[in-house]
Order: structure tokens, then sequence, then C-alpha cells
């Protein structure tokens, strides 16, 4: 068999999150934002991908590709649902769902935030709230304290850099008039002056939500390795592969110190930094350039770029010093040929970065199935399984057997040369 770089001990998984995939989630913020009007949610999420119900198949699904790993989130709002009132019912649900990776050979790597917090927690303001570090803390204690022992690795915080990033976007100014206008409406329907939440920011909040979560991010860091020291935690970060065609340079390394820095050099202190890639964009001098003529694109309207997983890994390293997990990867498209065709080549590269000598730890597809996709709900697919909207039946795409097949052939050379190891 071919040398590999990835050792016995690479974790190969799928990522999900909580909101998207559970369904229900009535005590979050995002649910309530869903649901007032004017909202810039498409849609509401509803019962999304029914995974609370249906949690125990899906994990077999996760198995059943040979993979041996399983990045989902635990839902804050579910497992304190009113300030300071925790429910056994969703701590017991989710330690299931960690007994129930274990026994499948899943390694449980578990986010504390993604994205979403208890409807509670945005009345105060949520990461404005001078508080928020340590009601974070709290949780994250709570949740370590029940099942804290079982997991593989804790990511604190997903993406929190995404706020800036989008300002790199050229999203139209409605989309920003419309977001103001959700959370003006949360208000009024909450009766408090600032409702606040982790997915839709105003620009003026953006760098008191960056101190907030900083802190939160310290303080449940501290949370967790006050009982597991051992535990690896860190948080995950949007990583665009910034190219830069000549004159370009300029542009590409401000938007870096605008939206990576303050994060990268936060996680020099941390166990690892998760990165998520979707996308390369190669800016000129004026900008970022378009797609060649004739280019495959995703469903953000960039071309199609597996090599971008490699630039954002060895961006990542370079400046945090830090081995890199990748928490996500994945395209958006409804053509399942194109995600097909896409992991093969993005895992050669990612296999390339390793070889020159960026440690990483693990790779996560995301994600297991299609999902809601926050503010454009169910229009988007980036799952390896469709969900049918009315039975929830997971049909599994062609995708699923590529990434399988990707998988299966890295992990025997390694296996190979670890059991040669032990024998000799």
């Amino acid at each position: 068999m071919p040398a590999s770089p990835f050792p016995a001990d690479f974790l190969w998984g799928v990522a999900t999150a909580g909101h998207q995939n559970e369904g229900d989630n009535v005590d979050s913020d995002t649910w309530f934002l869903e649901h007032v009007s004017p909202t810039v949610f498409r849609e509401p999420s509803g019962r999304a991908a029914n995974g609370w119900e249906l949690w125990e198949s899906d994990l077999d699904l996760v198995a059943g590709m040979g993979l041996n790993a399983y990045r989902f989130s635990v839902e804050w709002a579910r497992i304190e649902p009113a300030d300071g009132e925790f429910s056994d019912e969703a701590l017991t649900h989710y330690e299931a769902l960690v007994d129930g990776c274990l026994a499948r050979g899943l390694a449980p790597i578990v986010t504390f935030s993604h994205f979403t917090s208890p409807h509670w927690f945005a009345k105060r303001g949520a990461w404005l709230d001078a508080e928020a570090p340590a009601l974070f803390a709290r949780f994250c204690g709570v949740v370590m304290d029940r099942f804290g022992d079982r997991i593989a690795i804790a990511v604190t915080f997903n993406e929190p850099d995404l706020p800036e990033m989008l300002t790199w976007a050229d999203l139209p100014a409605f989309v920003t008039e419309l977001e103001r206008a959700t959370l003006e409406a949360a208000s009024r329907a909450a009766g408090v002056e600032r409702y606040r939440a982790g997915n839709v920011m105003l620009p003026e909040d953006f760098p008191a939500m960056r101190a907030g979560m900083t802190a939160a991010h310290l303080a449940a860091k501290a949370a967790v390795k006050e009982r597991r020291p051992d535990l690896p935690v860190g948080l995950s970060l949007a990583i665009v592969d910034d190219a830069a065609a000549p004159g370009g340079e300029a542009l590409r390394d401000r938007k870096r110190a605008e939206v990576y820095e303050h994060w990268l050099l936060l996680a020099r202190d941390d166990d690892f930094v998760g990165v998520q890639n979707y996308e390369r964009i190669t800016h000129g001098p004026d900008g970022p350039l378009p797609p060649e003529p004739g280019a495959t694109v995703n469903g953000m309207g960039t071309a199609v770029e597996p090599d971008s997983l490699r630039g954002a890994v060895e961006y990542v390293h370079a400046v945090s010093g830090v081995p890199v997990l990748v928490t996500e990867h994945g395209i958006s498209t409804p053509d399942d040929a194109i995600r097909a065709a896409f992991i093969e080549p993005s895992l050669v590269g990612l296999e390339q970065a390793i070889r020159d000598g960026v440690p990483v730890l693990g790779y996560c597809h995301w994600t297991l199935m299609d999902n809601f996709e926050w503010i454009f709900g169910y229009s988007a697919q980036l799952g390896l399984h469709s969900v049918d909207r009315e039975t929830f039946e997971r049909t599994p795409k062609p995708s699923a057997a590529a990434y399988a097949a990707a998988v299966r052939a890295r992990r025997a050379p390694a296996e190979v040369a670890a059991a040669a190891a032990t024998e000799a």
C-alpha cells in the first residue's frame, strides 16, 4: 500500500450542529429570531432533520462510512432553558449521544457554542453582557461534570470570526438592513432594549461582541481544564484560502488582519485551532477576482478549488503555531457529482500540507446530511445524505461513498504501519 502521512489515530469524521439538525430548539435565540417579523431567516427551522429523535441511526450512518469521529454541538438552550435551571433530560440525551459514539468507535468532538444561545441569554444582550463569560463557563462546567470524562476534543466556539468575514463578502445592503430590522423586532417582542444573538450581529456591535466571545472562550477553557487538564481545547474559525494575484497582496493581508489575526493569536495558547474552509478567493488590487470563464462554481459563486484546504491549514498553522483540526470542509452545491469529485483532491492537498510539516489532528466533512442552513433555510445542500422533508428518511448520495472510499484508502496504510510498529 502507498505510504500515507496520516497516523493511525488521525480523526476521520463528519460535522453537524444541534440547531441545524435536531429540530424544535424552541428555547433558543435563533428560534425566536426565525419567528419575529420581519426576519432575515428565509424560513423557520421547524423539525430540521429530526436529529433529536434519529440520533442513533445517524450515528450508525457515520460508523457505516468507516469513520472514527463525530463532531456535534450541545445546545445550551436545551440544557439551560432558563437562567440557572438545567435540564436533566437534555443532559441525559447528550450523554447518551456521547456514549453512542464511543460504542461505535467514534471519538466525540463536542462544540459548546455553535452560533445558538438560550433566549434568556439573548435578552441580556448575549456576548455584550458583562456576565456572559461567566455564564458560558458555568454551562460548560455543567456539561463537563456530566460527561466530560468521555469526550475526545472540546471546541468552545464555532466561527466567532464570521461576522467580520461577511463584511468582505460584498453582501447586498438590504441584508444588513434586514438583520437590523430582525433584531429590532426581536427586542420589541422580548420586551428588552437590545436582543442580541451570535449569528445575527450589527456592525457597531462587532468589537464588543468579539471582546465578549474572547473572554468567554478563555473562561470556558479554564472550566474545561479545571475538570480535565488533558482534554484538548480550542475554537474553530471560518478560513477562506485568501490568495493574491499580482498587486493584490495588500488587500489580502488587510483582510487577514481584520478577520483572522485576533483569533489566531488567541489560539497560540490553545491545544489546537479548528479550520473551516469552503473556498479560495483570489484578491486583485481592486478586490476579489471573478472565477475564470467556464469554471465550476459553488453556492457562494466562487470557483470550486479543492486545493483551498491545503492553503487554509498552512496559513493557520503558520500564524498560530498550534496543531490544526479541520472541523469543517465541504461544498454548497445541489450537484452531488461536484461534491463527490471534490473530496479526493481536497484530501490530497491536506496530505501535502502534512508532508510539509503542518500537524493536522483530523478532518471532519461538513456535513452528514442536508440540514437547516441558517438564514438560507433549506435551500442550500451540503450533505453527504439527502433528507426527505416529510419523512426525514436519509438517503446516501454518491459523495458519501466517495468520502468513505477516500478515508478507507488512507486509514488502511496508517493502520498497517501502526501494527508493524507495534510488532517491532
